[in-house]
């Protein structure tokens, strides 16, 4: 990589991302809903925990490894789906790679803007995530297509509400990038040289389709088309969640729990994980950050589900902090996507292999061998700092 284009911290690939994208590109990857509270809360949380290390017991060599949804990956980080990747002509295939190369598991969104196909080939530990659209023959058209690809997994996201009610203004998204609308928003990409002249070499404008949500080989619908069928969907059922469960037959994530009794309910159902998730804060704005919700719902279920964490990760000790109240693994979302937007695969890469050394060298501080390790004990939580939503525990 070279030496110009690599960042020693995530901060930095966002500072990057910023200065590379077109301003609507880059304020749709950074704003939450409305005042932007949860969003704020995701990140700010993680400094109000501290760490209580030893001075003696470290061990020469630490094991970041574990598994998630049956797969086994190299350190407890997985890339979490996320829609329209702009930021890149590869998009999820360059993630998708630099996921494989760093020996962890990737997901791909339902919204995702390249067919599960190429990026099961780009990563054969690749998660399908799909919403509640269209209805259940629709929703297992969809999971087929995923199984028949090589989705060795299924995630199931409940917790969006799409809100464009943002305080500091929502960028506008084209309902589809035609040639004029591409003309009426070449002023934006002008001024980012770098991001137009990547795209100008493909020939072909970003992709604001959704070619996941049709058959094979073709387009499928413009975001906005299949967005208006999701609201025209009725949200489903714990009936619904179990009978997708069921349909799918393999391991199973339901993502966007924030609550205990949430929790015990996707327990019920047949869940094989759970991501504690606010939708990085573009869901219900006052919604607490994931990190204060995960200790009780992982008391409450983590001896019979997995446990995952996503939203606010930006260090390889927040990542620590996660495990050690409970999380077997995190999913990060925005962090890749600024490293995608930085620098392509070499920018994931980049960010994987930044939280990467931040997890070790926590381990080393704390003395401890493995992520396996980890306990409450090694966290210093200030009362009041945990939110039992849900249930007390």
């Amino acid at each position: 990589m070279a030496r110009d284009r690599w960042f020693e911290t995530v901060a930095i690939a966002q500072e990057r991302a910023k200065k590379r994208l077109p301003k609507a590109v880059y304020s749709a990857l950074l704003a939450g809903s409305e005042k932007g509270l949860t969003y704020s809360d995701n990140v700010e949380a993680f400094a109000e925990l501290g760490f209580e290390p030893h001075v003696i017991g470290a061990t020469e060599k630490r094991d970041l490894s574990t598994t998630v949804l049956g797969q086994e990956i190299s350190l407890p980080v997985v890339i979490s789906p996320t829609g329209v990747q702009a930021v890149h002509p590869d998009g999820e295939v360059a993630v998708a790679r630099a996921a494989a190369a760093r020996g962890t598991a990737m997901g791909l969104s339902s919204f995702g803007s390249k067919p599960i196909e190429d990026v099961v080939a780009a990563n054969p530990k690749t998660f399908f995530q799909i919403y509640w659209l269209g209805g259940r023959d629709a929703i297992a058209e969809r999971a087929e297509r995923a199984r028949a690809a090589g989705a060795v997994g299924l995630i199931a996201t409940t917790d969006w509400s799409f809100s464009h009610g943002r305080d500091w203004g929502s960028p506008k998204i084209p309902e589809k990038m035609d040639m004029l609308t591409a003309i009426k928003m070449s002023p934006q990409g002008i001024v980012r040289p770098s991001w137009f002249l990547e795209w100008a070499k493909t020939f072909r404008p970003p992709n604001l389709t959704a070619p996941n949500q049709g058959p094979r080989g073709e387009d499928g619908p413009p975001f906005f088309a299949a967005y208006g069928e999701w609201m025209g969907t009725p949200p489903p059922t714990w009936e619904d969640i179990a009978w997708l469960r069921e349909f799918w037959g393999g391991p199973f994530m339901l993502k966007g729990v924030m609550r205990v009794d949430d929790a015990k309910r996707a327990v019920d159902a047949g869940v094989t994980a759970i991501s504690v998730s606010n939708h990085g804060g573009n869901n219900l704005d006052g919604t607490p950050a994931t990190i204060r919700a995960l200790p009780a719902i992982a008391d409450a279920v983590g001896s019979q589900i997995e446990v995952l964490l996503d939203g606010g990760i930006r260090r390889g000790s927040d990542v620590v902090k996660a495990l050690a109240l409970g999380a077997r693994a995190v999913m990060i979302g925005r962090a890749y996507l600024w490293g995608l937007a930085a620098n392509g695969q070499a920018g994931v890469e980049n960010v994987l292999d930044i939280l990467h050394g931040g997890i070790d060298s926590a381990l080393r501080g704390l003395g401890k061998s493995s992520v396996h390790d980890l306990s409450r004990d090694d966290v210093l939580m200030q009362p009041g700092f945990s939110r039992g939503l849900g249930g007390s525990w």
